[in-house]
């Protein structure tokens, strides 16, 4: 899906699809890419000055909201259809990131650059205007140019006032932040259900983003072991403390690989 593949070679429309595989394994991602083109091509036919940015974001508006009514899904959240790309386009439903990733992609085919914005809780876009100021965009608002005093606001929403805006909250984020951000919030709906196994593809994805990830090995032991795979288990928890081996909870995690070890040796 993503690789070695530097960063800014990262195809993310197609990265995006290919993660709802793990869910619908047959996928077929062109008919999805053709509809994001499609969608392109309509906001291009609108836009009459390709250098003004907020026609472009207006026409954008207008298509996705308007005309094809996608909105977020207030209702039910957490539903993990709201991280497949296809069901967000099937559906359009989705959640910010979601949305956001359709938003890019769609602004992108209308010449118009936009970049992630990480923010904790609520995922934004941006681009730069011609004096190098940055604009907000936030596509679960229907595209609604937002202010870093409306950023607090919704921080305030979120963490209940004990969370103060910062201005790395607001830096662009790479291909790869979204795409492992997208993973992780299907990784906390499954594991929050139990559902471990598929928890367990999901973390997979993120370390195939990022194969050196402590943290992300770790709770792939907790899920191996889960699931039985006891030997699985191990092997992860080697490689966190190959990785982390000064971490906070290495003889922790010592005391838990020899246990598995020796419930290993019982089965012999």
């Amino acid at each position: 899906m993503v690789g070695r593949t530097d960063d800014e070679r990262i195809d993310l429309l197609r990265a995006a699809l290919a993660i709802a595989r793990a869910e619908y394994p047959d996928l077929r991602l062109e008919p999805y890419i053709a509809r994001i083109d499609s969608l392109g091509r309509r906001v291009c036919s609108q836009v009459s000055d390709y250098g003004d940015a907020n026609a472009t974001i207006a026409a954008i508006n207008r298509v996705l909201f308007d005309q094809e009514h996608f909105r977020g899904n207030r209702e039910h959240y957490y539903d993990p259809r709201n991280s497949f790309l296809n069901e967000v386009l099937d559906r359009k439903l989705g959640i910010p990131i979601s949305l956001s990733i359709v938003y890019l992609e769609v602004a992108k085919r209308a010449g118009l650059p936009l970049f992630g914005v990480g923010m904790p809780g609520h995922f934004l876009l941006k681009h730069y205007d011609p004096e190098g100021r940055q604009v907000l965009i936030d596509v679960y608002d229907r595209g609604a140019i937002v202010s870093s005093g409306e950023c607090q606001n919704k921080l305030d929403e979120i963490y209940l006032g004990h969370l103060d805006l910062r201005p790395e909250f607001l830096v662009a984020v790479s291909k790869r932040q979204i795409l492992t951000r997208m993973l992780n919030n299907l990784k906390n709906i499954y594991a929050s259900s139990r559902n471990f196994r598929k928890a367990l593809l999901i973390v997979d994805m993120v370390l195939a983003i990022y194969p050196r990830s402590p943290e992300d090995v770790k709770q792939r032991a907790m899920l191996r072991y889960s699931l039985d795979d006891w030997r699985g288990a191990v092997d992860d928890l080697d490689d966190y403390l190959k990785m982390s081996p000064d971490a906070s909870d290495a003889d922790e995690i010592r005391e838990t690989a020899l246990s598995i070890r020796r419930g290993l040796a019982r089965l012999n």
